[in-house]
């Protein structure tokens, strides 16, 4: 698949590294401090930016992926955040991940869960398809682990293709769409095998993907390095 790909608009953090479009807006989470902020999905303003809806404190850590459903934001912890900031004792541990769920309004932790196997994540997305479970990448063992949302267990695993998974689309064809940043590419996935059904080539001369979400028919990837939110149109015309 080669869409037309574009700058889209400039996050209101330095390092965006997870984001999630609602009917509310486009929810952005940072890297470095841990705070989200929920902006307008309309044409930037002026720096290149949008409009700051609402913005939240979380607990979470080194904050890399972040999914809604269930009434309630998915963040991904992927180890302590004192290589950024001060330590928290909110803070996953060394080595390990942590799946944050947190209230959209106050940033209250509603639960806390360990991430399936050892490592951190670099992704995750709610199954809005089959409710009920959500799809966390497991960057030590190389997978992608369905869990259920209500106890916590292990629905399934499929092998990726690439290393270094980051955010993730579920698409309603048995498939989801998953960034690999280290290969600049976006592939679609059978979730029954983890077989590779498309691609989308991010080039150098585009900003390089980490998070990723759905806005209609298009895709939205942010870029940590360069705080830049990408449009990827007609993905799914």
């Amino acid at each position: 698949m080669t869409p037309v790909i574009s700058n889209y608009m400039k996050a209101p953090f330095t390092v965006p590294n997870g984001l999630h479009a609602t009917d509310k807006g486009l929810w952005i989470v940072d890297q470095l401090t841990d705070r989200m902020a929920l902006v307008a999905l309309e044409e930037p303003h002026e720096y290149g930016v949008s409009r700051i809806l609402h913005e939240i404190p979380t607990e979470s850590s080194t904050t890399s992926g972040v999914s809604y459903g269930e009434g309630a934001l998915w963040l991904g912890a992927n180890g302590p955040g004192d290589i950024w900031r001060y330590p928290r004792k909110t803070d996953a541990l060394s080595g390990t991940g942590e799946i944050f769920k947190v209230n959209p309004q106050t940033g209250e932790t509603l639960a806390r869960y360990p991430l399936p196997g050892d490592g951190g994540t670099h992704g995750l997305a709610y199954d809005h398809v089959e409710t009920g479970a959500i799809w966390l990448s497991t960057l030590h063992e190389k997978t992608l682990t369905e869990v259920h949302t209500s106890d916590w267990s292990i629905k399934k695993v499929i092998p990726l293709p690439y290393d270094g998974g980051h955010g993730m689309v579920r698409s309603e064809d048995d498939a989801l769409w998953m960034v690999f940043k280290q290969s600049r590419v976006i592939a679609k996935l059978s979730i029954r095998d983890g077989a590779v059904l498309d691609e989308i080539q991010i080039g150098p001369e585009h900003p390089e993907p980490h998070g990723l979400t759905r806005v209609g028919n298009d895709l939205l990837y942010c870029d940590a390095m360069t705080a830049w939110i990408v449009r990827i149109k007609g993905v799914f015309e």
